[in-house]
Order: C-alpha cells, then structure tokens, then sequence
C-alpha cells in the first residue's frame, strides 16, 4: 500500500469556552475548488465584502487573485470554460435548504484576470423590479468541444412556460436556438455526447404528472418513452446517455421496489435493463423527485463500473477499479476518520483531496503519488477545531402509522446518560428536501450551535423528505399538517424515550417549512412544546399560492405541487384549515420569529400576518427580528450574531438556565 508523508500544520489547542457565534456564521475562507481543464489553476470562492466571489488560485505560485465583487448576492456554481473563462449565477449560500438562486439566479462570465466580464442574463431581483414576473432563465447545459467561445444552455426565451437549448456566445451574448422542435412545456433536456439534446421532459398542464420523450437523433421525432406522477410515483429519471449513444443510465423504482435504483434502459424498446447499483434505505441516481443524488461511478469511454457512491446517513464511496481503491486506502490512511475525495489532474500525477467530518470542515489537500506527499492546500474553516463540534450521531426513529425514518441528534460535552436536557427540534425546510446530510445543512449548523450552549438537538427527517426512498416521499403527498407534523411530534417522542431529552424543556426550531412546521405544532399539540422558534415562515398556504409578492405564485407546476401536498383533492379546504394563521389562537407558548424583508420565497407578509394574528389573539411573539437586505436566509454575519445572539437568550429563558 502507498505511504504518505502528510505536511501540515499542527491542529491548535482546544478551547475551554464555547466558540463565539460569529465561528459559526462567518463565511467559508475557501470553498468549492474547481480545477481548470489544464490543471494549472483552482476557481475558489472566497468573502469578498459581506458576500462570497470568485478567486482565481495560480496552482504553480499558490496565489490567489478575486475576480469577482458581486454585491447582494453569493456567487454560486462556477465553471470553467477552457482554462481563460468562468461562468457563475448568483444566490444565496445559506439558506434553509442549502444554497440556491431565490432572488438571484442570472448568467455570467469573467475571464480569468477577472479584466473581462458580461452579464448574460437577468436575475429574478433584476425582472422583478422592472415589473416582470416572467423570469427568463438561463442556465448551463454542457461545453462544446472544440471551441471556448460558445456553450449550449437551457432558456425559456421563446416561450414562458417551456425550455429550449441555446448556443450562446459568451463574448457577444447572442443565442442561437438548437430545439426548433419540441414537446410543449419542456421543463428538462438531456444531451447525448455529442451535444445532441435527445431527451426531453414535459409537465402536462393542470397534474402532477411529467412525460420523458426521446428520439433517435435531432432530425427525428420525439417519442415519450416514460410517464411519472409526482404525487404518486413511479419514480423514473434520465441520467444520461452512455457511450453508444443508444443506452440511457436512468433511475427508477420497477417492480415497486423502494428505493430508488440505477439501470440501463433501452429507450427504442422502453424496458430497464442491467440493474447497475441499489442500496436498501438510501436512494441511488436520482431521488423520487428526479433530483440528482450520487450513484454509479463509470468510466466514460467504456461505461465500466469503477465504483459507486451513495449518500446515506454518511457518505459512502466503494471502488471496483484497483487503482482508485489503491489511491483511496492511501488517502484514508493519511486522513483517518474523514471522509475523502478526490480527483486526478489530467496527464499528472498530482490528485486534488478534500476531506471532511462532522467536527471537521472542509479541507484541500494536494497529493503527488510520484513524491508520495500530501499537501495542505487550504482550509476552508480554519477557526473551527474539533473541540469546538460534537459528533453528529445517527438515528431511526419509527412513526406511529409504522414510518422508519433516519435523521441526526446531537448532544452537548460532556454529556452523561441519564442526564435530562433542554432540547430543540429542528425541522427542516422544504419540505420535499433533504436539507441535513453528514457535516452539511442548517440543521447541522444549528445541531452545532445549540449543542455548544448545552442543548441536546434532534433533527429528524420526515415523510415527502426525498432521497429515502420512495415510500417515505409518497407517503407525504397528501399528509401536510397532519401525519407530516405526526413525525415531528414521534421525532420529539423518541427522544425522550431514549432518555436525553426533558420533556418539560422541549422547543421546537426550524425555517422555511420549519417555520411553518413550528407554528403549526404549537397550534396543534400546544402542551407538546414549551416554546418555538419560527423562521422565514409559512402562516397562509392559500395567500402564497397566491400572491405575486413570492415566486411560488408565479409557478403553475409549483403551485400544482402545493395543492398535491396539502391534500386539495380530498379537502378542498386545506390551504384555510392547516394554516397557522387561522389558529393563532390555539398557540399559547412563547414564540420567537424571524425574517428577511426581502424574501421572495416566503415573503415578509407572510410573517406580518401571522404576528398580527397573534396579537389579536392575546399572545405576541416574543421577539421579532425583522432585517433589511436579507431574503431566505441571512447572509450578514452581523445579521446572523445578533439574530442567534437573541435566539439563545430566548431560549435560556424558556428552556434554559434561567427558565428553572
């Protein structure tokens, strides 16, 4: 086996307080390094001001230049384009359920100088206050070989509701359209090897219900070649084409199995074929969403199996092909009790590492098989050390109606068994995410955070949260403020049957649909929890299907969703009944709220409502924290101290020291 020789610098001496709240929410030094086609430079993002840009690391000198100053807004999903250009959009990095585009989204490039740039498209806060609500969005479909001048993107330019693919120039900013011909309303393309778009995805209007077209190349027709209901399964999702430019890689649960599974399919005779990977609670491929989760490693000329990768309740990578497994058992044993990755530079025998664990953050390392030496590269929390994290612990938890669903719980220090404690819920937002996974999510942060203050954190998944098979997702379809919030009250229930939660000092925590969830648990079970703590909330399911003042509205298949999950069909009073904001009056605990003035997703009137409701009903929050410049998320670091600054006191007085 391969020895290493490790060079970095010593780990620094734990500290005996808490960490300040600031190490928690202070951007990343370094994230998200993306090696340039030559293997000569890193894309980084690094703080610039209040928000994250783009920096440029030069392999051979190890400097960095930024070449990006984007305000309001995090530079999100860089990508190279030849070794002199970048493309990006814009978003926010932290929101509830991971980074996304919310108010941002948009096109850019910059050269890699940062002397260069354009902006290709509009963001939504950019079409919004023009007075639009048709979003035009752009977004990056593949290279094309043989040129750095041009890429193949997805845009709705010719019609609202639909997709084309473009060329689009990225000097000039012109487009040219490939998809003369269509299904209407594609909302999806997959691309042969060729840059081909041969695959296609179309909602049918007024359902849940989405068709996979294919054809045989650009000047046949398409024909559909699969049907799925989003409320209801199957479940079925293009990954791509494999090398004969015939066989699609696809996932899919056939035959009612649960989890989600990856196969060949062969698209002329519309039947699965080889079973490529599975994993018995962990969905491979594609989750019942068809949102992409990891699954079979192949290599490309020759679609040979080398490994494959599942997201389960911690990453697991297992390589087939003996060279990979050789390079990863030498990582492994160089960086013991992390979980690493790697990727080779092309024609060199250097490897970029990263590694990570729940108590450590991200790190990047530079390994040179030939020398036989690991570099520290960077760190992209160096202020973090692991006494300052506690171990992220897993669980199942069973629902009452017979549910096994997993999810995480932290426990402070020094914790004892039989000790009692304090403990919050978190719920996370979505809810048809899977917003916590090992080290990452805003579970985990607060997981993190409360732990450090001496609170025990719980933070289940529940059902509609995807990647957990299909069974778990369908089973929330329909199930919105009833047995969906069953499994946060069965959550709070298996922990204090395990012992290590006070079931007089319980609070439930979440936001974005954890919000929604608070509200709507202390309304439903109010002798349940002692207090909540609801961010960037739903209150009125019926107004944010509605209002133009959010992006939900403006979606009719999102819309169409929203009324699948609450159950429309069944009772066509369920956006009045299971909102929180017709029941004020039920909510008698103490309540913390908080939200961002100029959030699209969840807009501030949904919070106004609901504090107005509850004044009228005789029990205001608590405390309100209400910031400007902030959406679905806060992205100021002051923003977030002086938020959780707040928080914690609130909660030392309902459930802490001071509540005794």
């Amino acid at each position: 086996m391969l020895s290493l020789s490790l060079v970095t610098a010593q780990a620094q001496a734990p500290a005996a307080a808490p960490p300040p709240i600031e190490d928690f929410f202070k951007n990343p030094a370094i994230s998200g390094p993306q090696l340039s086609p030559n293997g000569k430079y890193l894309a980084v993002l690094t703080p610039v001001g209040e928000r994250m840009n783009l920096a440029v690391v030069d392999l051979e000198t190890r400097k960095g230049t930024a070449i990006t100053n984007v305000s309001g807004f995090d530079v999100l999903e860089p990508r190279w384009i030849g070794n002199d250009r970048l493309i990006f959009s814009v978003g926010q990095q932290n929101s509830p359920t991971g980074a996304g585009q919310f108010a941002g989204g948009g096109l850019f490039v910059v050269s890699r100088d940062g002397k260069e740039s354009r902006q290709l498209a509009k963001t939504v806060r950019e079409t919004r206050s023009s007075g639009q609500f048709v979003y035009r969005r752009m977004e990056f479909l593949r290279r094309i070989p043989g040129t750095d001048e041009e890429i193949l993107v997805a845009a709705n330019l010719r019609s609202a509701d639909s997709e084309d693919v473009y060329r689009l120039n990225l000097r000039t900013g012109r487009t040219a359209l490939v998809t003369s011909s269509r299904p209407e309303r594609t909302v999806e393309w997959v691309l042969d090897d060729k840059g081909v778009p041969r695959v296609a995805r179309s909602w049918i209007k007024d359902t849940s219900q989405y068709i996979w077209h294919y054809r045989k190349d650009a000047d046949s027709p398409f024909t559909e070649i699969a049907r799925t209901d989003s409320a209801k399964g199957p479940s079925f999702a293009v990954l791509g084409f494999l090398s004969d430019g015939k066989t699609l890689m696809v996932a899919g649960n056939p035959g009612g199995r649960d989890t989600m599974a990856v196969y060949r399919f062969d698209p002329e005779a519309k039947q699965f074929g080889e079973l490529l990977a599975q994993h018995p609670r962990y969905d491979m491929g594609a989750d019942a969403q068809g949102e992409g989760v990891p699954g079979v490693i192949l290599e490309p000329d020759t679609d040979r199996v080398k490994g494959y990768a599942v997201q389960a309740d911690k990453p697991q990578v297992v390589w087939l092909d003996e060279k990979e497994a050789k390079t990863q058992a030498a990582i492994d044993g160089a960086l013991p009790d992390t979980f690493n990755t790697f990727r080779r530079f092309p024609n060199s025998s250097r490897i970029l590492v990263t590694s990570r664990s729940d108590v450590q953050p991200e790190r990047w390392y530079l390994l040179d098989e030939e020398k036989r030496t690991l570099e520290e590269l960077f760190s992209s929390r160096p202020w973090v050390t692991k006494a300052h994290r506690v171990q992220q612990r897993s669980f199942v938890y069973k629902t009452r109606d017979g549910l096994e669903i997993p999810g995480y719980y932290f426990l402070p220090a020094g914790y004892k068994p039989g000790d009692k404690l304090p403990t919050i819920v978190h719920i996370h937002g979505g809810p048809s995410a899977r917003a916590d996974t090992w080290g990452r999510g805003f579970g985990v942060l607060e997981g993190q955070l409360f732990a450090s203050r001496g609170y025990a954190v719980v933070v289940p998944n529940f059902r509609v949260t995807p990647g957990l098979g299909t069974k778990l997702y369908y089973a929330g379809i329909g199930t919105f403020g009833r047995q969906m919030s069953e499994d946060h009250e069965d959550a709070a229930a298996w922990a204090v049957k395990e012992g290590f939660a006070d079931p007089k000092r319980m609070c439930i925590s979440g936001a974005s649909y954890g919000g929604y969830a608070t509200l709507w648990a202390l309304a439903k079970t109010p002798d349940l929890f002692k207090c909540g703590i609801a961010g960037l909330v739903v209150s009125d399911v019926e107004r944010i299907l509605s209002s133009q003042a959010g992006d939900i509205a403006t979606s009719e298949s999102a819309i169409q969703f929203w009324h699948e999950l609450v159950g429309l069909k069944q009772n066509p009073n369920a956006l009045r009944d299971y909102s929180p904001v017709r029941a004020a009056a039920k909510i008698k605990a103490p309540l913390f709220m908080y939200a961002g003035a100029d959030d699209i997703r969840t807009p501030l009137e949904q919070t106004t409502a609901m504090i107005s409701a509850l004044e009228s009903a005789g029990n205001p929050p608590k405390d309100v924290v209400i910031k400007k410049e902030e959406g679905h998320g806060f992205g100021k670091v002051e923003n977030n101290v002086d938020l959780y600054t707040r928080i914690l006191k609130f909660l030392d007085e309902q459930i802490g020291s001071k509540s005794r």
